[in-house]
């Protein structure tokens, strides 16, 4: 069985997953994007899928076994629904619960958590006052929201890496069953620029000089934590780490030192749900020609952060 990322505390979860699947597949996850993809046919009422043969289906399609120890399981709602349509994204904000009730959509498949814990703590449930409110919203207007994160990433090629290269047209640039792109060489500012435009990012932050050549990339979306991290510049020695997101004690003050003492490795930190949309946008191409009839739709969760 393959680890999967589940705990008890939630940080250590997300950084065994993170550890256990940089072992599996080499060491390498991919980056993010907003934005809406809408990708659907004329909806045919007479073929009915409910949420369960829905996420049977993808589990099915996918190639792979259904995880016993999973955060992918149903967040609020009930599997018999009968799903009208299908939205997609990052994180199931109100404002994506919103679009999804403006599309008459009542199944919302989210690659990250509903309730603002990485396991979506059923016991904070009982006390906290905003799950209580987005609950009763969820439920006023019939939402089921489903979490598509292990599957993703198991998935062969990953989704959420494959999305990124897309969108950054870096597939031709990576070796099977390598955790570094070699891409042929920029400056870290043309890299930047590169990454805001194809990722449609407004704001990113980066360690490094602005002029130095870039080739060698490891890119690590999302919140793989700073041993994936640090193991990624140790190993492979690369001229740039992009990742998601970081604890900035930890992955900065590293990179910092290190760069001090002589590495010339610069670090790109372009944001978690910005590093991974494209993956969820790719997820609707994706699923479309398995459900034919029914509306499916991309709704980017965007960059939460308003930047002065």
């Amino acid at each position: 069985m393959l680890p999967i990322y589940i705990s008890e505390n939630h940080h250590e979860g997300r950084r065994n997953f993170i550890r256990n699947t940089s072992l599996i597949l080499g060491g390498s996850i991919f980056l993010n994007l907003p934005g809406i993809a809408f990708a659907h046919n004329n909806f045919n009422p007479s073929q009915s899928y409910t949420v369960q043969n829905i996420i049977d289906l993808i589990i099915k399609e996918a190639k792979l076994t259904a995880f016993k120890d999973t955060v992918d399981n149903i967040k609020f709602g009930s599997a018999d629904q009968i799903v009208s349509g299908i939205v997609s994204t990052m994180f199931p904000t109100i404002a994506v619960i919103e679009e999804a009730i403006r599309l008459k959509a009542n199944f919302i498949i989210a690659h990250e958590p509903t309730f603002y814990s990485a396991i979506d703590n059923m016991a904070k449930q009982e006390t906290n006052a905003m799950i209580q409110k987005k609950q009763a919203f969820l439920k006023e207007n019939g939402i089921v929201i489903w979490r598509f994160h292990d599957y993703s990433h198991f998935m062969q090629p990953d989704m959420i890496s494959l999305g990124v290269k897309k969108k950054m047209g870096w597939e031709p640039f990576q070796k099977k069953g390598e955790a570094i792109l070699n891409i042929p060489p920029v400056t870290l500012e043309q890299l930047i620029q590169e990454l805001k435009k194809n990722l449609s990012i407004q704001h990113l932050r980066a360690m490094g000089d602005l002029n130095q050549s870039c080739s060698k990339i490891a890119l690590l979306p999302g919140a793989w934590g700073e041993q994936a991290h640090i193991n990624s510049i140790e190993k492979n020695n690369p001229d740039v780490l992009i990742i998601g997101e970081l604890v900035e004690w930890e992955t900065a003050e590293y990179v910092r030192d290190a760069r001090k003492m002589g590495s010339k490795t610069a670090l790109i930190i372009l944001g978690h749900s910005v590093s991974e949309e494209p993956g969820m946008e790719l997820f609707v191409e994706w699923l479309t020609p398995k459900l034919p009839g029914l509306p499916i739709t991309h709704f980017a969760s965007g960059d939460p952060f308003l930047w002065i």
